[in-house]
């Protein structure tokens, strides 16, 4: 029956208000209707068993060395750059987009082209534990409704934008201003009507200097009127400085897109002034530290964006980045917090580099916070989705290997830093499972 509950019976490991990360052995979780409604220890499972009547197949005991983790969460992914993902990697930034991304994202006016990426990116994307994903799309409505309806068939959460770009973009790749706008009406309407908890149409300018004043005027009036969430690139290079200035952004905090679900991707060079306008508007951070390395971008100091008070989580950014996996992100995100570290000890400061915990919470918890989302999904608290991966360090072809002397905690690291998608036996999204093995 549906309302008959799920539990699932072992460890699971999560991130809190308080904690990086809790580890809570011996725990039971009721599942119905796709939301968590108990958390308790084992020992009330023969009560929760009688009272909930729950028969015995809808009981999962977790096996050994098995535990489950919060769904990643992919704050910045731009799906059609997927299909050349892993080349193309021998540009900077905006020699890159010219060459190669604005060309293959000007293909996706083609639908039967843009199914055959969308699909796989969205699979590829599950597979590897995006639960919840923040994708743009192109400047074409109907192959950004594809993507919408690739996503919901899935059972992917996701946001979901079609991009904005007025100006400053090739000739071959632009839109007019009253075209984007209508377009990007139409594509929200046509969303919202399909009153899909998990997708939500997200207002896309796709950065400062393609989106005119007039246009991000119009999208901040279209953001307020259906209380949407919205996504830009912000200060990713160094060049950016002298033309993303204060006064741009204090332009998008008027026009009403800086609130607390607007998604900041990069901000590598976004001054403490900045930052703090960032935290009193609640707005959150996409760090991307695949891409920032691969396009040679710079270092975002992650440490001095958590001692402001800023929301952050990890984005792929795919193709920027190589890796469609969070967990591929999270690795380079403490490669570039080692890196700056290494970079004051030499100027005889001392700096806290991220630990693994911190790392895992970017990757959760705070994924969902930046996306404004925290209250629906991000960890295991009851009223929660269940949005949920089964990991299994010691399955078979597993990439990494697991040692009698062992403790939770080192098999918890190794698969953060090691384990792929074949440690992520089953992936759930509100109740329903979307991937596994």
């Amino acid at each position: 029956m549906a309302d008959t509950p799920t539990i699932f019976r072992g460890t699971f490991v999560h991130s809190t208000k308080e904690e990086d990360m809790a580890i809570r052995n011996d725990m039971v979780i009721g599942v119905r209707r796709g939301k968590i409604i108990f958390i308790e220890h084992e020992t009330r499972l023969p009560d929760l068993i009688s009272e909930y009547c729950v028969p015995g197949v809808n009981v999962r005991h977790l096996e050994k060395w098995q535990f489950l983790i919060p769904g990643l969460v992919d704050t910045h992914i731009h799906a059609p750059q997927y299909a050349f993902a892993g080349s193309n990697m021998d540009l900077q930034l905006y020699d890159w987009l010219k060459t190669y991304t604005y060309p293959t994202e000007a293909k996706f006016k083609d639908l039967t082209y843009a199914m055959d990426v969308y699909t796989k990116v969205v699979d590829r994307t599950l597979k590897n534990g995006t639960t919840t994903a923040c994708y743009y799309a192109t400047l074409h409505r109907d192959a950004t409704n594809l993507l919408l309806q690739v996503i919901e068939k899935a059972g992917q959460r996701a946001f979901v934008g079609k991009v904005n770009m007025d100006c400053c973009s090739p000739s071959y790749y632009q839109e007019t201003t009253q075209e984007s706008l209508e377009e990007t009406k139409k594509f929200v309407e046509s969303t919202i009507s399909k009153k899909n908890p998990l997708v939500t149409p997200i207002v896309t300018p796709r950065a400062f200097g393609t989106t005119s004043e007039k246009l991000l005027a119009s999208l901040g009036r279209l953001s307020q009127q259906y209380q949407l969430p919205v996504q830009t690139h912000v200060l990713e290079t160094r060049g950016d400085v002298s033309t993303q200035t204060f006064d741009r952004l204090h332009a998008w905090d008027k026009a009403g897109l800086l609130k607390h679900n607007t998604v900041l991707a990069h901000c590598v060079y976004m001054s403490d002034v900045q930052l703090d306008l960032v935290r009193q508007r609640g707005s959150g951070i996409a760090h991307c530290p695949n891409s920032n390395i691969t396009l040679r971008s710079g270092f975002l100091d992650v440490r001095n964006v958590l001692e402001k008070g800023c929301k952050i989580g990890l984005g792929t950014d795919v193709s920027g980045g190589y890796s469609r996996s969070v967990l591929a992100a999270l690795r380079f995100a403490s490669q570039v917090s080692n890196t700056i570290a290494i970079q004051r000890e030499e100027r005889g400061e001392n700096y806290k580099m991220l630990s693994y915990k911190e790392l895992f919470r970017l990757a959760t918890l705070g994924g969902s916070e930046v996306m404004g989302l925290d209250e629906t999904t991000g960890n295991f608290q009851v009223g929660k989705d269940f949005d949920a991966i089964v990991v299994d360090p010691v399955v078979e072809n597993s990439p990494f290997d697991v040692f009698p002397n062992d403790t939770f905690s080192d098999v918890i690291q190794k698969f953060l830093f090691l384990g792929d998608d074949r440690n992520m036996i089953d992936v759930f999204v509100a109740g329903a499972r979307v991937s596994g093995r």
